[in-house]
């Protein structure tokens, strides 16, 4: 087995919420962390060291990276060339490989299938012509994509006539030549779901339970855990993970998100980090997410990953809402990130837990009214009445 010295050192390339929590999860287990980011400003920087650079500067990172025992990242932009090179060197956990794999839809794509993991049909688009050959291979409705340095729904077209191809080939068919596009089929889905799952440098696996998430304009709103699915959809996204986690040798937390079709769990993209739709088990799971990362990539035993009750997760963007107001409704936990509000940009969360799916219900309610946002929370407790 692994052993940690006294104050292990983990550095963690960018500086965001995740890396601000990773952070707090880690100090118990007495590991210091040092997060790297180009902004002087960055939210994680309030509860952890902060060293300013460039994400392709290598000289900086190797700098930054010389006293740390294990490298690890929040943001899954970071250039897989600078993953690799650090790598040289000292442990890089998740991998270069793990990291470029989720950095280009297509090879995602082509890679998923390839494991047999089930997507929606999709095709490489280097040209109008390409674009007008796939709509009418794939049929209508579309998403035109980025295949890189898209999230949250940035670099998404999505159009429903042939007539729109124009309008989405203008939004986006300069980046055919920088990056290149891929077009995905719609899929009819039921709902959006996501298993979070952890891997061990011995290979260790385990997953917390599926969670159900609900998006506005293409960022995630909330997120319900557990999911009520059969245990047969349960194994099905559990082997999905464990398929894709042992092909990349892939260490640490990550995320699959998956439609679910009814018949079957389509995967829509990998996230190689610690995720937004896993930011419940903070306070509803026996380990957190974070906690097991750190775990994870400095070789410790992972934690028990068993829900606890149940929990909802809802996202703040821009402005906060009233933080008494929420901290009033019992099994509300608060997580202000510490950023300055900007339209769009998430700046914290809650948490609301349980014992069980009444208690929730009763506790959804509340908090809908306490912040004016019943409209946040009616999707989740019509779900949960629906049980």
């Amino acid at each position: 087995m692994s052993t940690m010295r006294s104050h292990a050192q983990l550095g963690v390339i960018g500086g965001g919420q995740l890396a601000r929590m990773m952070a707090l999860a880690a100090r118990p287990l007495g590991v210091d962390v040092e997060v790297y980011d180009p902004s002087a400003d960055a939210c994680a920087g309030h509860v952890a060291a902060l060293s300013c650079g460039a994400f392709d500067d290598v000289v900086a990172l190797a700098s930054f990276a010389a006293d740390r025992d294990v490298i690890t990242f929040d943001f899954e932009n970071v250039p897989a060339a600078s993953v690799e090179a650090l790598a040289r060197d000292r442990a890089v956990h998740p991998g270069a490989v793990a990291l470029a794999t989720a950095q280009d839809r297509l090879h995602e794509k082509r890679s998923f299938n390839a494991l047999g993991i089930s997507t929606a049909a999709f095709a490489d688009i280097a040209s109008r012509a390409e674009l007008d050959a796939a709509v009418a291979q794939l049929g209508l409705p579309a998403i035109l994509k980025t295949r890189r340095l898209g999230y949250d729904g940035k670099g998404q077209f999505r159009f429903r006539r042939p007539e729109d191809a124009e309008a989405a080939w203008s939004a986006l068919g300069d980046q055919a030549s920088l990056s290149g596009l891929i077009l995905e089929a719609f899929v009819p889905f039921q709902r959006e779901l996501s298993v979070i799952a952890v891997r061990g440098r011995n290979g260790s696996f385990a997953s917390w339970p599926l969670v159900q998430n609900w998006h506005v304009d293409g960022v995630l709103s909330a997120s319900l855990a557990p999911a009520k699915v059969s245990a047969a959809v349960q194994q099905q996204a559990l082997d999905y993970a464990q398929r894709l986690a042992a092909s990349l040798d892939y260490v640490g937390v990550f995320a699959l998100e998956l439609f679910d079709s009814g018949d079957r769990l389509l995967a829509n993209e990998m996230a190689p980090r610690v995720h937004n739709s896993g930011h419940w088990t903070i306070e509803g799971a026996e380990t957190s997410q974070f906690e097991n990362h750190v775990r994870a990539v400095l070789g410790l035993p992972l934690g028990d990953t068993r829900a606890v009750g149940h929990a909802c997760m809802l996202n703040f963007l821009g402005d906060l809402p009233d933080a008494a107001a929420a901290l009033a409704v019992p099994g509300v936990h608060w997580h202000d990130y510490g950023k300055a509000p900007r339209a769009g940009r998430k700046t914290g969360h809650v948490t609301v837990r349980a014992d069980d799916i009444d208690g929730l219900i009763v506790a959804l309610e509340a908090l809908g009214r306490a912040l004016h946002r019943e409209a946040q929370v009616a999707p989740v407790i019509e779900q949960l009445r629906g049980r």
